[in-house]
């Protein structure tokens, strides 16, 4: 995600300081070096590593003009709390959780928009802010679409251990603190009436933060999983009668990067695009960014845009000429 603040942040005329998450700080260095072999002007792009409480004591110092923030909610807050206190009036962009929802109408190409959640909800762990979280799926094809997504994830991602080994289809989660959120959100549901179709728990192999691709079956508004970011390899899937329905139960979460509609009525996806209180609605597909269009999410998916022509607004500034001709 960062590619999509750097690059035009450098086009608009600006030096750029990445400090990447501790998790994974060679990404600045990356970037820097990747800047440097282009030919840039030396230091133009740099790589910062310090503490999240020197950043944003230097946010608050009015180091930098600008700050494009991605990552989750409570970090977004902090971040946009040293903005507001910085010594000088700067901006920011924010993009962070997500728990998209899909919905899968009565004309849907069933096995194709199950291959599209599964993929969407699966890849990298789950591990993606725009991925398929929640999949609200008309009664009529419910059992079709069941029966095609189980299959899907067992075929594609059978094999879950070492990422090194080419024969793995998902490799372990990156926070320590997934597997027990996932649990407890798992927990949740079932407690409530859902049930686990597939997975539901950590893998038999060896290695840490291992869990199984998991599907859950059976999925209403009260339960946690259908409000809340998983941010993990889990689907959580929910009968609805209608589209009406279906938005409903999507527009209560309160995120709003991404949905989709599985159809092949052009109208219906308008009118469902209308609906939900999104930054970006797919047709038939998901998890997909293109760089011409706007980037950006509603609620506490976070404020400001990236990509597109629009995304040069944040890293630049107006200026008028308005002269006028004076007979000397």
């Amino acid at each position: 995600t960062a590619v999509n603040s750097i690059v035009p942040a450098v086009l608009a005329g600006n030096a750029v300081v990445v400090n990447h998450g501790f998790r994974a700080p060679l990404i600045a260095d990356h970037f820097a070096k990747a800047f440097a072999h282009a030919g840039v002007p030396r230091d133009l792009v740099q790589a910062q590593h310090c503490s999240y409480e020197v950043l944003h004591e230097a946010i608050r110092l009015g180091r930098y003009d600008f700050v494009s923030f991605t990552g989750s909610v409570p970090g977004g807050r902090a971040v946009n709390e040293s903005v507001g206190l910085c010594k000088k009036f700067i901006g920011c962009t924010l993009e962070l959780g997500g728990n998209d929802g899909a919905y899968v109408a009565e004309d849907a190409n069933v096995d194709s928009a199950a291959a599209t959640v599964v993929d969407g909800g699966l890849y990298n762990g789950g591990q993606s802010c725009c991925g398929i979280e929640r999949a609200f799926v008309h009664e009529s094809v419910y059992d079709e679409f069941m029966a095609s997504a189980i299959e899907e994830v067992r075929s594609v991602y059978a094999r879950v251990g070492d990422p090194l080994d080419e024969g793995t289809n998902m490799g372990p989660l990156a926070q320590p603190s997934a597997l027990p959120h996932l649990a407890r959100l798992i927990a949740d549901a079932e407690a409530k009436g859902a049930h686990v179709v597939i997975g539901g728990g950590q893998t038999d192999q060896s290695g840490p933060r291992l869990f199984q691709p998991t599907l859950l079956a059976g999925c209403d508004r009260s339960m946690e999983v259908m409000v809340e970011e998983s941010f993990g390899p889990l689907i959580a899937i929910q009968k609805v009668s209608s589209m009406e329905e279906a938005v409903e139960g999507i527009n209560a979460s309160k995120y709003g990067l991404t949905s989709t509609i599985f159809t092949n009525d052009r109208a219906k996806a308008a009118k469902f695009a209308d609906q939900v209180d999104v930054g970006t609605v797919f047709m038939n597909r998901a998890d997909y960014l293109d760089p011409y269009l706007a980037w950006q999410g509603r609620k506490d998916t976070g404020k400001g845009l990236s990509l597109s022509q629009f995304g040069f607004h944040a890293f630049t500034h107006l200026k008028n000429h308005h002269f006028k001709q004076v007979k000397p």
